[in-house]
């Protein structure tokens, strides 16, 4: 069987400056050749020059490369109107679908909302999407973060997770769940800051953990930024034993990114953040946004796809399918009623 990746990628995935891309991004990129690409509202006018730059990030690559994007819904929603659909934050549209429908209605209102979104990014080129969140909102939950959960409960959380990847994966889109061990005890923002987490780890196995356990089967997955001193005094991105942990006692095997190494939550240079998520046991950099330099310093450190990253890669992209036939405009009105009624 023919491996469905090119030889020798770089385990990094980055992003690009502006809406269009540059020729020094372009050599950059062939030279390099990283795993994937991801793109932020910076990126982002119209359909028109959305195809066009991510028709250009797959030939200045030469391969069918994952182009990834945050489309969770809410605050969080690179792709916004007019020329694409406005989404409730998750935790709101949840709370809406369960007190009309339970959590049954709920779980397939998730569905369809994220075969939506996902038809939106097929038809521009991304076949990738950070979501679904599955860290449990709490009271001492970060505002950044709380309303982009999908509950506070594993119970909750697990179901209407499965129903968001699934509806993502019905529309040719890879899931990447988040934020692996679990970010909904953090309670400041990692952008700026990096949380420790004080609880036990029997407590965390059977709350924060749980979602991820029983969706470990998703294909990719990002770490969070936070400190849980129950297992490792360092952050989970650069945590040997917490991404041990991720393998062995969560049972996820696919794809580990990091979370965007540019975050505040970490210390050093982009390099150094790189080569101590790698040493640690993450597949992937993700370094969002950096000049052609600190890209470069980037790939430097990230090196090459280690064989089992590369099998776990293999495994992902196999899993990026044609979409399935759907009636959109049927889909947008089951989903409104969902909400609405």
């Amino acid at each position: 069987m023919t491996s469905p990746l090119p030889a020798s990628l770089t385990a990094a995935i980055f992003g690009v400056y502006g809406l269009t891309l540059s020729p020094g991004e372009a050599e950059f990129f062939q030279q390099v050749q990283p795993f994937g690409f991801i793109l932020f509202a910076r990126n982002v006018d119209t359909p028109d020059q959305l195809a066009r730059l991510t028709g250009d990030l797959r030939a200045a690559v030469g391969w069918n490369a994952p182009i990834f994007v945050d489309q969770e819904g809410g605050r969080v929603q690179r792709l916004r109107a007019p020329h694409w659909a406005e989404w409730l934050p998750p935790m709101d549209a949840v709370s809406l679908a369960v007190a009309r429908g339970g959590l049954a209605g709920a779980a397939r209102m998730m569905y369809l909302r994220h075969r939506l979104i996902a038809a939106e990014l097929r038809a521009v080129g991304i076949d990738g999407n950070c979501a679904p969140c599955l860290d449990l909102a709490s009271d001492v939950t970060h505002s950044f973060l709380r309303n982009r959960c999908f509950g506070t409960d594993a119970a909750t959380v697990t179901p209407l997770g499965r129903a968001a990847a699934d509806g993502l994966l019905a529309g040719g889109v890879l899931p990447v769940m988040k934020h692996l061990p679990g970010h909904g005890r953090a309670a400041a923002d990692t952008h700026h800051d990096l949380p420790t987490v004080g609880t036990d780890l029997a407590t965390l196995a059977q709350t924060d953990f749980a979602p991820f356990r029983q969706l470990a089967d998703i294909p990719l997955a990002m770490t969070a930024h936070i400190v849980f001193s129950a297992v490792s005094p360092k952050p989970a991105t650069s945590s040997a034993r917490l991404i041990a942990l991720i393998r062995r006692q969560i049972g996820f095997d696919g794809v580990l990114m990091s979370d965007d190494l540019n975050m505040q939550a970490l210390n050093g240079s982009p390099a150094e953040r790189t080569r101590r998520a790698i040493r640690a046991g993450c597949d992937i950099a993700l370094f969002c946004k950096g000049s052609l330099r600190q890209m470069q310093a980037v790939a430097t450190a990230a090196g090459h796809l280690t064989p089992d990253a590369a099998r776990r890669a293999e495994h992902a992209i196999a899993a990026r399918r044609e979409p399935d036939t759907v009636d959109i405009k049927a889909l947008h009105a089951e989903h409104s009623a969902l909400l609405n009624g």
